[in-house]
């Protein structure tokens, strides 16, 4: 019925309304006493719950799902659940967006294909220190990144060297092979 009256009411400069209760097959006086009628006190309440869930969700930067918003009114006192936390939300039309964690980055942009591959595939050696491949890779720690520097040699499959730093430039890579271990 809620339908039928918010249309007749959408379109009540148009047509006339008896003309529109008659083909909705609904009474004039109902339209009207629904129309009159005051709002509840629930759906009062959700009016504020909506500002307040739209609010909390703008002030996050558009990053808190529903159950951080659900704890954001919590703190303001708000007492709601959350499943209708995550209802209104959904009527909004609101989704929170996740940002990514830093990682720092250990390629090279760009079109990696133009790189020549100087193993072609083949990691096998015939004697040891003939054929050395390197990789770099980083780790967290609770005083930064570390960026760790390995040589291995194709030969035993064993690290020939490596070299650890707080930065990624030239001397980690080329400390690796010669001087293993020491950090910079």
């Amino acid at each position: 019925m809620t339908a039928k009256y918010a249309f007749i009411e959408s379109e009540e400069g148009n047509y006339p309304i008896a003309r529109m209760c008659q083909w909705a097959k609904v009474s004039r006086s109902g339209y009207y006493n629904w129309r009159d009628r005051p709002q509840s006190a629930t759906a009062a309440r959700r009016e504020i719950l909506v500002a307040q869930v739209k609010f909390a969700f703008e002030h996050s930067d558009g990053t808190y799902g529903y159950r951080r918003i659900h704890a954001q009114l919590a703190r303001w006192d708000t007492c709601v659940d959350p499943g209708t936390v995550r209802s209104i939300m959904r009527e909004l039309g609101l989704v929170a967006c996740q940002p990514r964690p830093f990682r720092p980055v250990t390629t090279i942009a760009g079109d990696a294909d133009a790189l020549p591959d100087l193993v072609a595939g083949d990691f096998g050696a015939d004697r040891p220190g003939v054929k050395l491949v390197g990789d770099i890779t980083y780790i967290r720690t609770a005083e930064g990144w570390l960026y760790l520097a390995t040589v291995l040699d194709c030969f035993s499959k064993k690290v020939a060297g490596y070299a650890m730093a707080d930065h990624l430039r030239t001397e980690l890579v080329a400390d690796a092979p010669t001087h293993g271990g020491r950090k910079r």
